[in-house]
């Protein structure tokens, strides 16, 4: 179900989250956006994620370094970018621009994955009392992706996040457990987990803590205490992910 808009406002995108719908574009250079709202929607459940394998041995081979909010505006920018698999994009400059505002007001949050101090990877979203609304993830080395994604989990997880919002399902967000469900059901969901947030500045005062990762204790002895891109960042997210002490 979809509808044509006027262009987007910080507040009227916050207000759309807490309704439910979010924004795209036909293209890169479209000039308008419209409101989406899918009969089917993608959510990844934060409360049994089980962490695989495979991605707590990349986590902790440190082959991969991350961040928060530390390269937001290149996060979007890599998103919008047309790849070999995707030629175009639905994140137009209108969307670009009023998530950059939502980011400098600290309402948007972007995670970043490095290797060899190269940007390779990351996503962005935006929060909403105690859900978070994936709105873009983006790959430029095998498995990049992933470790952002994981890290984004652990934050939610640490943070007391109760919605992690994926919008449309794909083959990848699946393995990593992600899940269906019905229009109806995802806003029973949404409306507990927005809960009192208006979807106005105001609103978001309150509500999950992003940054609650980056209090969990490191190992005694570590550099890693305070920072999250360190030489045990992947050993903060397998602890958020599993709960071990």
């Amino acid at each position: 179900m979809t509808r044509r808009i006027p262009p987007l406002d910080p507040e009227l995108l916050l207000r759309a989250y807490a309704a439910g719908v979010f924004p795209m574009a036909d293209s890169h250079d479209a000039p308008s956006v419209y409101w989406v709202e899918p009969k089917e929607r993608a959510i990844l459940p934060l409360d049994d994620f089980h962490l695989s394998r495979s991605l707590k041995k990349t986590l902790l081979s440190e082959r991969f370094k991350t961040t928060a909010n530390q390269a937001f505006s290149e996060i979007v920018a890599l998103c919008a970018e047309s790849a070999d698999n995707r030629p175009d994009t639905w994140i137009n400059h209108q969307i670009a621009h009023v998530v950059d505002v939502l980011h400098r007001a600290g309402h948007a949050h972007s995670i970043e994955t490095w290797r060899d101090g190269e940007l390779v990877g990351g996503l962005y979203g935006i929060s909403l009392g105690n859900a978070f609304f994936g709105e873009s993830m983006v790959s430029r080395a095998t498995d990049a992706s992933k470790v952002a994604l994981a890290h984004l989990l652990a934050r939610l997880r640490c943070g007391g996040f109760m919605l992690l919002d994926c919008q449309f399902m794909t083959d990848h967000l699946q393995s990593m457990g992600a899940v269906e469900v019905s229009r109806e059901s995802y806003m029973a969901l949404l409306a507990v987990a927005v809960g009192g947030a208006s979807g106005s500045s105001a609103g978001l005062s309150a509500g999950a803590d992003f940054r609650a990762f980056e209090r969990i204790p490191a190992p005694e002895g570590s550099a890693d205490s305070t920072t999250v891109l360190g030489p045990t960042s992947g050993w903060r997210i397998v602890q958020a992910l599993t709960h071990t002490s």
